[in-house]
């Protein structure tokens, strides 16, 4: 009898401790997961970037009479100019204040299309951004300004399908303007979620955030939240450290998000060019930029003349030049072509009429992999005219890098 049993009670020995085992396994590789997110390789483009940023205000059509077709002409005029100066890509904003120039399922229409947050204008515009830029070899990156609800009075209302109107606890008031807390769980999965609508439901090429993260001069609006963290936590981080790892927390799970699309999308971020202004808005682009899994490219605002009595545009790009990057990540250049022109930056702007076609000379001379102009509306500024000239006649006749 003994000898029936025995094989029996081992088979179940074995069965207990395999089962043991899976569980096990099964909790490690989920703390794994957790520590250490999954990156993924996103090739290097081969060409140089060349691009242009379109704000929404370029775009905004509210106060049309035929709103569809002067969206369409105004990027249809958008795509001409790009292409008779060779720029390849351009970096349109599709949710300024946490509403969409898109049928979205977490946020509402933009008030620009129609002069009211949340009415449908008939037409899916990012779409037509998308063909029209496509059809004519642009490649389109989708700017979304991650945390920002209203700025004072900017839009007037709110749409009662805003994520905020639907649920207050996600956003908070600072300085008169609205945005979403940076510290809420649910602002996370909010953004994530947005990021990946885009690259999952559009053939786009990349996704931006700018540089706004948490509002400047931001006080104490956090402090129920880091108490909160606090009473959690055995070794709580300081209040600065706290709100670092919040904006990366969400930094990386839309890198998460937009990649397991398994969409050719990149993600990138454009932050403050002067990289130690990136502290008070605690964005920790150091981190970014020196480990996988949050972004695919960074584009500094090095809004700065040659001789700018604060930081010029050489000693700024110097520095993150010099930063630690991770093998993938490309480096682009933000220029101020709004400068151009004016007496910004202590007058130095006005010694002379190719400061921006040197910046990007200089950008080439760096093997950085590329630049981004900032903005569109610079083209047809009168201020700015004579160094466009000259960057429209350097961008058409000299070759790439």
């Amino acid at each position: 009898m003994m000898k029936k049993i025995l094989p029996v009670l081992l088979s179940l020995i074995f069965l207990s401790a395999s089962i043991v085992y899976v569980a096990g396994s099964d909790k490690n590789d989920t703390e794994s997961e957790r520590s250490e997110p999954q990156s993924f390789d996103v090739p290097k483009r081969q060409e140089e970037m060349s691009g242009v940023w379109v704000t929404y205000m370029t775009l905004d059509v509210e106060n049309e009479s035929d709103k569809e077709s002067a969206f369409k002409e105004k990027v249809d005029a958008v795509i001409g100019d790009m292409k008779s100066i060779d720029l390849n890509t351009m970096i349109v904003q599709v949710r300024p204040f946490c509403d969409a120039l898109y049928p979205s399922r977490y946020f509402p229409w933009s008030h620009i299309l129609t002069g009211t947050q949340g009415k449908d204008p008939g037409f899916d515009p990012l779409q037509y951004i998308i063909d029209a830029a496509h059809e004519n070899n642009i490649m389109v990156h989708a700017w979304v300004n991650p945390y920002r609800i209203s700025t004072k009075n900017t839009p007037s209302d709110l749409s009662s399908d805003h994520p905020y109107k639907k649920d207050n606890s996600i956003g908070v008031e600072v300085n008169g303007s609205l945005y979403l807390n940076p510290a809420s769980d649910k602002t996370v999965q909010l953004i994530a979620d947005g990021a990946k609508e885009l690259a999952q439901d559009y053939e786009i090429d990349g996704i931006q955030f700018d540089d706004y993260f948490y509002p400047p001069d931001c006080g104490d609006f956090d402090a129920s939240d880091y108490e909160a963290y606090c009473a959690q936590t055995d070794q709580p981080l300081s209040l600065d450290e706290f709100r670092k790892q919040n904006v990366s927390r969400m930094v990386k799970e839309v890198y998460q998000a937009i990649h397991k699309t398994g969409k050719n999308t990149v993600f990138g971020i454009s932050p403050q060019g002067n990289l130690k202004n990136n502290e008070g808005l605690y964005a920790d682009v150091i981190t970014w930029c020196a480990e996988k899994g949050y972004i695919d490219y960074i584009c500094p605002q090095i809004y700065f003349s040659l001789d700018n009595p604060a930081l010029t545009f050489e000693d700024g790009l110097q520095d993150w030049l010099q930063m630690e990057k991770h093998q993938n990540l490309a480096l682009y250049i933000g220029i101020p072509a709004y400068k151009a022109g004016t007496d910004a930056d202590g007058g130095t702007w006005l010694d002379n009429d190719d400061i921006l076609t040197t910046e990007i000379e200089i950008t080439r001379e760096k093997k950085t992999d590329g630049f981004m102009l900032y903005s569109y509306d610079s083209f047809h500024n009168e201020d700015n005219e004579a160094e466009i000239q000259n960057v429209i006649r350097y961008l058409t006749t000299s070759p790439t890098q």
